[in-house]
């Protein structure tokens, strides 16, 4: 007698052939709104001032119509917010001293762009720790910004991730997109929305066609999905933005003498662009030594000395402390020192903005 054999259990997979999609997500977690967390830390009146006109400020420097320089200053990246205070207040200190030569704005940085992988900045996982509490950042990340606009000192951050904007983007008076972002549509398309002045850093290889290419980019209309502020999927159509510049930062070699700076405004007229570059002393220009910082500070203090208007901003970066320090678990943080790339310390710092205000008074003279 034949017997029917019923064919075997199949062995249960982890892989889920129903689906297609999200198959390598781990987790998905709630994010508080934009417009959730104003409301918790909204923005008083004189910090909407302050914010309001100190990107008119900005604004007058970069179209010629002020000659003071700016100078945006500050830590690689903020990881603590007692230390970023202490140093805002040394800061907000000869921003006053030096008002009539100098435009400071603070770097207030919360976004760390990695070439491979590490600790991706205050935002991402302000506890340090791999817990990535990202609403906590958000949130603590918006009272700094608060805080520092409280003392009188506007600030300054790069734009990286594209959705953060919404959470911090009314209280930054300038903003950067960094130079591994520079060619990406995405941030030439936020940047044509913003509200404050952009600067696009050259390439990574050092090409300052990029960042033209992005200006040229940023300063068209354009339409595209983000989020609103109610957290929100909608498509937004921007008007342009008319206060993007180059920053120079080095690429192969350095790039902040006067050659340097002849051809990139060559490079930017042929664009029809304004002739004009901020210059990053750190970064490439500094072949990433934290101290060279100081030589590169006065070489470009030494070309807006000799007259040289097409210099309108530097970049710093600069700490409490000098150095750097890794995060290492279990083992407590020096204070006042960078977690990311190293700065130069406060009492380097003071003489290079000394430098810089005596070199503005010279290139009145000089035009």
């Amino acid at each position: 007698m034949l017997q029917h054999v019923l064919p075997a259990t199949p062995l249960l997979s982890t892989d889920d052939s129903t689906r297609t999609d999200d198959l390598r997500i781990g987790a998905v977690r709630p994010l508080i709104t934009p417009a959730l967390l104003q409301e918790w830390l909204p923005t008083p009146p004189a910090a909407q001032a302050l914010v309001t006109s100190s990107r008119a400020a900005l604004s007058r420097v970069l179209h010629g119509h002020d000659q003071r320089l700016i100078v945006v200053v500050g830590p690689c990246s903020i990881h603590d917010h007692d230390q970023a205070m202490a140093y805002a207040r040394l800061l907000k200190e000869q921003a006053d001293a030096l008002q009539d030569e100098l435009l400071i704005v603070m770097r207030v940085y919360f976004e760390k762009p990695r070439t491979t992988v590490g600790w991706k900045g205050y935002i991402n996982d302000p506890h340090l720790d791999g817990s990535f509490a990202i609403n906590e950042g958000l949130e603590m990340a918006r009272r700094l910004l608060l805080d520092v606009l409280a003392l009188g000192l506007p600030v300054g951050t790069e734009f990286l991730d594209l959705l953060s904007p919404q959470f911090i983007s009314d209280l930054v008076s300038w903003g950067a997109i960094g130079a591994r972002t520079t060619e990406s549509q995405s941030h030439r398309q936020l940047a044509s929305g913003l509200s404050c002045p952009v600067g696009f850093k050259n390439g990574t290889d050092g090409s300052v066609k990029v960042a033209s290419d992005a200006i040229q980019a940023a300063q068209a209309p354009h339409a595209f999905m983000g989020m609103t502020a109610m957290g929100q999927a909608a498509i937004f159509e921007t008007r342009g933005n008319a206060d993007c510049h180059v920053i120079l930062r080095g690429g192969k070699a350095p790039n902040y003498s006067k050659p340097d700076v002849d051809a990139a405004c060559a490079l930017l007229k042929a664009a029809g662009l304004r002739e004009q570059v901020m210059v990053d002393v750190s970064h490439a220009n500094s072949s990433k030594q934290h101290r060279r910082q100081i030589d590169v500070a006065a070489a470009v203090a030494d070309q807006i000395a000799a007259g040289d208007a097409r210099i309108t901003g530097v970049m710093l970066e600069s700490h409490l402390q000098e150095g750097r320090q890794d995060i290492v678990p279990g083992q407590a943080l020096q204070p006042g020192v960078s977690v990311t790339d190293a700065c130069i310390g406060w009492d380097q710092t003071l003489p290079v903005l000394q430098g810089l205000a005596a070199a503005v008074r010279s290139r009145r003279r000089n035009l």
